[in-house]
């Protein structure tokens, strides 16, 4: 648990609709007191806010859910109106690729070290960078984060959007070294959800093999003559 930190979401005398206020009290507001901000960014007009921000409040609730939140504020300085957009996110670099997507410039969300575990190894650091660039092309089938004493770990299922991707199931697996107040990130490649949701079992049971390597992309093979199919349009999906 972290020690509650003032979350400044900057709306005074800002208003919208009665059903948007109350979204957002229920969503974000009520949180307020139990939020810490984890990293943030603001443009300079002030129009834009993203935030990813760790929920106290997670921990006491059912077991396993995500513990941060990513957070999008939109104001309209004229008409002082404002709207949002927020997503539970098991990962700080989903939280990433979350807020990228809706406009954030990719590096200007650096974690703060006082209050977030440092990557271990360059090993994480490029994973990291990884999914925050190409989380669109995932969706989140499962998530498990448990924080014990002694071992604090979150498990996460992506399935890919694209039916021709290698390894179309993957598992990332975050485990957090609260001694060295660092983590590592890893990933393996499943062909089906179940294998992958079996994994994830035995790992949260600490009974797991190591994770099965992704396999590398190949090209897919088309009749002679044909065309190549458009590539999808792919959107990021948090559920």
């Amino acid at each position: 648990m972290l020690s509650p930190t003032e979350v400044d979401f900057a709306l005074e005398d800002f208003h919208a609709d009665q059903e948007r206020v109350r979204d957002f009290y229920h969503q974000v507001g009520i949180l307020e007191d139990v939020l810490v901000p984890l990293a943030q960014h603001h443009t300079a007009d002030g129009a834009h806010s993203y935030y990813i921000l760790f929920d106290n409040a997670a921990t006491y609730g059912c077991p396993g859910l995500p513990q941060l939140l990513a957070l999008h504020l939109e104001r309209d300085r004229e008409r002082r109106t404002f709207d949002f957009q927020q997503a539970p996110l098991p990962l700080a670099a989903m939280a990433r690729s979350w807020l990228i997507h809706r406009g954030c410039p990719p590096d200007a969300l650096v974690l703060d070290p006082e209050l977030s575990p440092l990557p271990a190894d360059e090993a994480t650091r490029a994973l990291e960078q990884r999914l925050a660039g190409d989380g669109d092309h995932y969706a989140m089938g499962y998530s498990c984060t448990r924080d014990g004493p002694d071992d604090t770990v979150t498990v996460v299922v992506l399935r890919a959007l694209d039916e021709r991707a290698s390894s179309p199931v993957r598992v990332v697996v975050e485990e957090v070294d609260t001694d060295r107040w660092t983590y590592t990130l890893r990933e393996g490649g499943f062909d089906t959800v179940g294998a992958a949701l079996q994994w994830c079992e035995d790992r949260l049971a600490g009974e797991a093999d190591p994770l099965p390597p992704v396999r590398p992309a190949t090209a897919a093979r088309r009749p002679p003559g044909t065309a190549k199919p458009p590539a999808p349009r792919l959107h990021s999906r948090s559920r």
